[in-house]
């Protein structure tokens, strides 16, 4: 799963970020969990301290699921300091996983 922004869909920022958190809870209750969610560019805001997601991916890591945040966005966006679930990571490990998924989701 790769989350690209804290938001799911183009139109209104309000819906697209209930939209992003539904989907999110959603994965806690999937049967067969993902093995990797990548996270970056505004998706990296997702990963700190005061997202409303942040139960959901600590459960989702919890279960065995990998959550890793671009380092260079988390740097960007001044929060890698604020960054409470998953591991720091770099482009070339992002396109490493991209690259062995049998399927990327991008919601």
């Amino acid at each position: 799963v790769v989350l690209r922004s804290g938001k799911m869909g183009e139109g209104s920022d309000e819906l697209g970020t209930a939209l992003m958190k539904s989907f999110i809870y959603a994965l806690t209750e999937l049967e067969e969990l993902p093995e990797t969610i990548l996270l970056y560019n505004g998706g990296a805001y997702l990963s700190c301290e005061g997202s409303d997601s942040l139960e959901d991916l600590k459960s989702l890591e919890a279960q065995g699921v990998e959550i890793m945040t671009c380092g260079t966005c988390l740097n960007y966006y001044g929060i890698a300091d604020r960054l409470a679930v998953g591991s720091v990571t770099n482009m070339y490990a992002i396109a490493e996983k991209m690259a062995e998924a049998d399927t990327i989701i991008c919601p």
